[in-house]
């Protein structure tokens, strides 16, 4: 019987709505042409409406829902033209304002309720503010879509600079209550604090991952480059670093792109850096191509011996910017690489043999033969003395004070000290066991007596200096002391 009674009231209101149908279009119908009649303008303002009709009919219907989501929005706005994102920003910017005003009337009320209703109140503010919220979430979305397609920047900027008053200006005028009540709200909401936290667990595992990734990448490049031949361990240590730092990177950026983050500006970000980076820092960047050069042609190795602009050391470490080098007395040195690449090079230790070079003074009346002979005795009874090549003995100079000879025995680079200072000992004892002297320099200074004057002091001091200058004192040099 109900169910009867439904079916006729169904009925009935069907035939009253199909009664008024027509009846209200022709109303409508003469009252738009009555409105043409009067207005001259009424057929522009009829052309735009149809054309904001057209518009809106060409836009899908999905992109328009308030309550779509945010990845489904995403996808939906990949096709659309520059024209009809710009039509659908004017779109979102309509919801997001009808939003906007809901909360600010519940803000107006919340002004003026106290007592329990003002909980109420409050938790009605905290819901609509986080619906609005994601609204304009999506509002920012479709303004990037159109930012990327294209669109008019001062227009964007302006629909941006809207979103940004708003939410500066609530924040502003909201008591302390109900930015608690607001933080916790994002903070447990899963588009939040929650999503956030998420995201940052990714970000976190991921880059522990990455580093493992990194070290195994590193460890395979560090066991294969050890087979290239010809290859320093400087350019292999530069070349390691470089693989290991660009698989964490090109990582990371994976990561951010596929959590939804935008990785376009980075690269607007660091083209635009480096430019203002290269005029900065001119000389950092002379060091690094120095770096690069002192790699890629090797005047040196880490291990080796070098005198490098007036700094003689062993080269502890090089990096792309400075070389390290540590003195004998074991001072740190840490020299820019233009100063290194752009000086003369000396590398002591590139070569597996080295020359030690010795020179010995013999007097003129001792027997040349016989030093040469104690010499040749001493290089050959010296383990660490190469046989090949052959050590030179040989006179080299007949200098003023001695006759100089030359011991120049090969030795590896290795023993090149510790022979320079063995033959040194062994020679001069040798010397002296043979009778051999070894001469240095000697003056003898002459005064010739004359006849004293009665005069000053003063005067006495000039007639010597008129003496040596007229000869009367002589000077004499010889390797034994003797008059002339």
């Amino acid at each position: 019987m109900k169910f009867r009674m439904l079916f006729v009231f169904a009925l009935l209101l069907c035939g009253v709505m199909t009664a008024l149908l027509p009846q209200s279009s022709v109303a409508q119908d003469q009252a738009t042409e009555s409105a043409a009649q009067e207005s001259p303008s009424a057929p522009v303002n009829d052309a735009s409406a149809s054309a904001e009709e057209k518009a809106d009919e060409s836009l899908p219907a999905k992109v328009l829902q308030p309550d779509i989501e945010f990845e489904e929005l995403d996808f939906r706005l990949v096709p659309l033209t520059k024209d009809e994102l710009k039509q659908l920003a004017e779109k979102w910017l309509q919801l997001v304002k009808a939003k906007t005003e809901e909360v600010m009337e519940v803000q107006v009320t919340l002004a003026k309720t106290e007592g329990g209703v003002e909980d109420a109140v409050r938790e009605r503010l905290t819901e609509l503010h986080a619906e609005r919220n994601q609204l304009f979430d999506k509002y920012s979305a479709v303004l990037d879509a159109w930012e990327k397609k294209g669109g008019d920047e001062a227009a964007i900027a302006d629909y941006r600079a809207y979103r940004s008053s708003i939410i500066v200006e609530e924040t502003r005028k909201a008591d302390f209550k109900t930015l608690v009540a607001r933080t916790i709200a994002w903070l447990t909401s899963e588009d939040g604090g929650l999503q956030l936290a998420k995201d940052v667990g990714i970000i976190v595992a991921s880059f522990l991952g990455l580093l493992i990734i990194a070290g195994l990448v590193r460890r395979f490049v560090q066991r294969w480059i050890g087979h290239v031949p010809n290859i320093s361990n400087l350019l292999q240590a530069f070349i390691i670093g470089v693989v290991y730092w660009l698989v964490l990177a090109f990582g990371l950026m994976v990561v951010l792109s596929a959590l939804g983050v935008d990785i376009t500006p980075l690269f607007a970000l660091v083209g635009g850096a480096s430019i203002i980076l290269a005029f900065a820092m001119q000389d950092t960047l002379s060091n690094l191509a120095s770096g690069l050069m002192i790699m890629i042609y090797r005047p040196f190795d880490e291990g080796d011996y070098v005198d490098v602009g007036g700094v003689a050391g062993t080269v502890k470490t090089t990096n792309i910017v400075a070389t390290t080098v540590t003195t004998p007395d074991n001072q740190v040195i840490v020299i820019p690489n233009k100063n290194v690449w752009g000086n003369i090079i000396t590398n002591v230790t590139a070569s597996d043999t080295r020359r030690v070079d010795l020179v010995f003074g013999i007097s003129y009346d001792d027997s040349i033969p016989e030093a040469v002979h104690v010499l040749e005795e001493a290089v050959a009874a010296h383990p660490l003395v190469l046989k090949e090549p052959e050590p030179m003995i040989r006179v080299n100079e007949l200098a003023d004070s001695s006759v100089n000879l030359i011991c120049r025995p090969w030795v590896k680079t290795d023993d090149y000290w510790t022979v320079y200072w063995d033959l040194t000992r062994y020679v001069k004892e040798l010397f002296d066991a043979a009778g051999i002297s070894i001469p240095y320099p000697q003056q003898d200074v002459h005064f010739m007596e004359t006849a004293p004057t009665p005069r000053s002091t003063k005067r006495s001091r000039s007639g010597i200096e008129r003496q040596f200058a007229t000869g009367s004192v002589s000077i004499s040099t010889g390797d034994e002391g003797q008059r002339e």
